[in-house]
Formats: structure tokens, C-alpha cells, sequence
């Protein structure tokens, strides 16, 4: 027996937290009739669950946190280098977990992988502005005109526009570095813009979570709690 909510967060309908107002809409059937208490039971094997009309088959919904060592392409596959791929156990692998975003070959830091492409794509999307930061060791020392340049939001040399960012100078050959967006080696080149290129780089948390104290190369499944904060602060507008 599973509590209906589970069920339907897990199938991917929604967070059990916006699962609330679906339920109390009636678009949810059990056996046919309407289901508008979460709480309530069901047996998978035995209940027939449908939302607006159509089955819903319960899958397990998986994300993943990885403390990514530098060395690993964040790609499913590469014809040259090793994959963050290889570092998830074939077991997650076969449930079909993907990285969310990407770190560059040479960044460790925390990653993310899901099979819940509602997620993935919230957590990408320029629109929800998810916080992402960053411990960079770099040459000189970044002061309050590189903080300045980074809160008014960078050119880079190529054209590129990044949005609004936040340096803050950790003294000298150190900063931490916080973006909402993901272009291209972006952390790297924003820094490189301003004379401080980086020689270490590594992601210390994602919207609401952080690394903690999870060894490098290791990984750890992300708790309902955590995943009801991602789903909170990247809250869909349709």
C-alpha cells in the first residue's frame, strides 16, 4: 500500500505539495471515483489510478545528488572522455537518471540527476533563476569593481550578455561566485573577463541544497523533503 500522493508525485504529475489542489479539483480518479484525499491508500497492483481521464502507471521518481570530481565529462556518453555516467550505479542508470545542467570537465561540485524531466527542466530554465554557487581559486585578488561589474551584469568579449551575478572577494586568489543561468564555461569566463582566471572550480549548491560533507566521487539519493524545496522555488507559472 502507498499513499496516493506518493503515487502521483512519483508517476511525475506533480509535487505532492501542488498535488493538493489537483486532487481537490477531482481530476484524480481511484476505481473510477474521485480521490481528493492524498492521505488516502491505494494498492498499486489492485487500484486503477487516472488523471484527467488517462491511467497513470507509477514510476519511481530518483534524483540524485553527485559530488562531481574534475576528470568526467557531464554527458551521457563520449566517444573520448570518461562520463559523469559511469560514476552512477547501473541500477539508477537503468531507471533512466540524466544530469541536470552541466559542470565542465575540470569543475568538481555538486550535480544533479533525475529521471523527473518536469524537474530537469525547471532546474535549467533561465526562467525560474535557480541559484547556483561557486568556490573559485583564481589569479590576483577580486575587488569591489569586479563585485561592481558582476551586480550589473557582464558582457564577455564574444557578446555573450550574462545576467546580474554575485562576486564576493574571499581574499586574496579566492572568491564565491553566484549565477542563476548556465552558459557555456560561464563562471570561468566571467571571471577571466575581469583578469582573475580561475584554477579551481567547484559548485557548492544548487537553489536550496548544498555539497555538505559528501565526499568527493560520492553520491546520495535527495530526500521527499529536499525535493519539495526544488519543486517550491521553481514553482510553474501555467
Amino acid at each position: 500500500m502507498i499513499r496516493l500522493d506518493k503515487y502521483l508525485a512519483d508517476a511525475g504529475i506533480a509535487s505532492r505539495r501542488e498535488l493538493k489542489a489537483i486532487l481537490k479539483s477531482g481530476a484524480v480518479t481511484v476505481n473510477g471515483v474521485p480521490a481528493a484525499d492524498g492521505a488516502a491508500k491505494i494498492d498499486p497492483a489492485k487500484d486503477r489510478v487516472s488523471f484527467r481521464g488517462r491511467p497513470v502507471e507509477g514510476a519511481r521518481r530518483v534524483t540524485l545528488m553527485l559530488h562531481k570530481p574534475a576528470g568526467y565529462v557531464t554527458s551521457t556518453e563520449d566517444p573520448r572522455d570518461r562520463t559523469v555516467m559511469e560514476l552512477i550505479p547501473e541500477p539508477c542508470r537503468r531507471q533512466g537518471v540524466v544530469p541536470v545542467g552541466r559542470l565542465d570537465k575540470e569543475t568538481e561540485g555538486l550535480l544533479l540527476f533525475t529521471n523527473d524531466g518536469e524537474l530537469a527542466h525547471r532546474l535549467i530554465s533561465p526562467r525560474w533563476e535557480v541559484e547556483k554557487r561557486y568556490y573559485a581559486r583564481h589569479e590576483g585578488t577580486a575587488g569591489e569593481a569586479d563585485a561592481a561589474a558582476f551586480a550589473a551584469g557582464l558582457t564577455l568579449r564574444d557578446g555573450t550578455v550574462c545576467k546580474p551575478a554575485v562576486l564576493r572577494p574571499l581574499g586574496p586568489g579566492e572568491s564565491e561566485i553566484t549565477v542563476t543561468e548556465g552558459k557555456y564555461h560561464q563562471v570561468r569566463r566571467m571571471m577571466a573577463s575581469r583578469g582573475l582566471t580561475v584554477s579551481y572550480l567547484r559548485r557548492e549548491s544548487e537553489g536550496p541544497l548544498s555539497l555538505g560533507g559528501l565526499p568527493l566521487g560520492e553520491l546520495r539519493e535527495l530526500t521527499e523533503e529536499e525535493l519539495e524545496l526544488l519543486y517550491n522555488i521553481t514553482k510553474s507559472n501555467l
